[in-house]
């Protein structure tokens, strides 16, 4: 990472070390000198107006205006009017003739946050503008000139709304010259404590208190959480703690009353590719014991198979019903017969079958319980064990009263 990161990061408070963060404000910084449009993808919350502004203050056009417009906030009925301006009496209430941002921002920057809540007819306005640099006023036939350098923000998929008639396909190639990505907090784990340490001092001398901070245990817990809100809700959550709790130190049991519920009460298997999706553990659970009596299946059928073909073979009985040819099977180690007939189609055995118990609740008090086992009741470990966050751990520890 150079040098000039570091500066960019200390003149705009960045704060972070994550190598998908540093990618993005290279690029930012790279194409700063340019007028190439730049298109910045991420969710909401993860700080996607600082890039704008960085560009800006890096290119040609810094000592210029620069505008930021949530175009999500603006009604679809005046949008046209903010951005392109109007004539007096173009409209009921036009009682004189206006300058839009993009007029107003001649030889600056327009930033548009939000870029997919445009409606489809300024979409067509802004195209217009990125292509020729000409625009007309509502309520006007004059056609004007600017040079803006556009750049847009979105937190949805726009292919996605490109698909579904929601968003023009050109104007996606002619804002997404140059993409930046930013990630999500949860993909940044190293720099969530960085962070919740800087809002934390920043809290403390705004409201002239002591420095919070953090147990191991309710750091990890920080690190693991979700985020979905990212470090718009982290520095909220920071804040209702500087100023609720009394203890400056914040341990797990306190913390966890802080974080909202993001996943299932249930236990929840994560995988490797599945991008944190969740599934109900219940559904977990019965779909391990649906693989297991298939499993059963299929080495009984083996079994069946390979006496049926005069191979040997070792058979512990099990409770299985299916249409096989009439045959006999008595094991060395277990002389259980099973008969087989084709008539009745059944298997029977003579040993006695113990139903085994496929309560939910069950199934989950044990799981949790060999977890903790296992980790010498370290509740951190036996959640990763288990594929689920130390929050919803704790919770079902106490509800089961484990």
């Amino acid at each position: 990472m150079t040098t000039d990161i570091q500066q960019v990061k200390q003149r705009f408070g960045i704060i972070g070390n994550n190598p998908e963060l540093n990618r993005a404000l290279d690029i930012a910084c790279q194409v700063a000198p340019t007028d190439l449009s730049v298109l910045i993808f991420g969710e909401s919350g993860v700080g996607k107006e600082f890039f704008p502004q960085v560009i800006h203050h890096l290119s040609l056009r810094k000592h210029n205006r620069y505008i930021a417009v949530n175009c999500g906030a603006i009604p679809e009925g005046t949008i046209d009017s903010e951005l392109f301006g109007h004539e007096k009496g173009s409209f009921t209430d036009a009682k004189e003739t206006r300058k839009g941002y993009f007029e107003v921002a001649n030889n600056g920057t327009v930033f548009l946050d939000e870029v997919a809540e445009l409606p489809l007819s300024t979409q067509v306005r802004l195209l217009r503008i990125l292509e020729s640099g000409e625009f007309m006023k509502v309520g006007s036939s004059l056609v004007q000139k600017t040079d803006v350098r556009v750049i847009a923000a979105t937190n949805i998929n726009l292919s996605q709304a490109i698909q579904n008639g929601r968003f023009r396909e050109d104007l996606y190639y002619r804002l997404n010259t140059i993409p930046i990505n930013i990630p999500p907090l949860r993909e940044r784990k190293d720099d969530i404590y960085l962070l919740f340490r800087k809002f934390a001092g920043d809290f403390a001398e705004k409201y002239r208190m002591p420095v919070i901070s953090l147990t191991e245990d309710a750091r990890t817990m920080l690190e693991n959480y979700e985020w979905r809100g990212n470090i718009r809700q982290l520095k909220n959550i920071t804040e209702q703690l500087s100023i609720i709790e009394e203890s400056r130190e914040i341990d797990e049991t306190v913390l966890i009353h802080y974080l909202p519920d993001q996943v299932s009460t249930l236990p929840v298997i994560y995988g490797k590719n599945n991008n944190h999706h969740s599934f109900d553990s219940e559904r977990e659970i019965l779909y391990k014991i649906l693989f297991d009596m298939k499993a059963d299946m299929n080495e009984l059928k083996k079994v069946v198979h390979d006496l049926s073909t005069g191979r040997t073979a070792t058979y512990y009985p099990a409770e299985v019903k299916n249409d096989f040819a009439q045959t006999n099977i008595v094991t060395p180690t277990n002389p259980t017969s099973i008969n087989i007939t084709a008539k009745h189609k059944n298997i029977t055995e003579t040993e006695e079958i113990v139903d085994e118990s496929l309560s939910i609740d069950e199934k989950e008090i044990e799981l949790i319980r060999k977890a903790l086992e296992k980790y010498n009741g370290k509740r951190n470990q036996a959640a990763k064990e288990l594929g689920i966050s130390e929050r919803t751990l704790y919770r079902k520890i106490k509800e089961h009263n484990i």
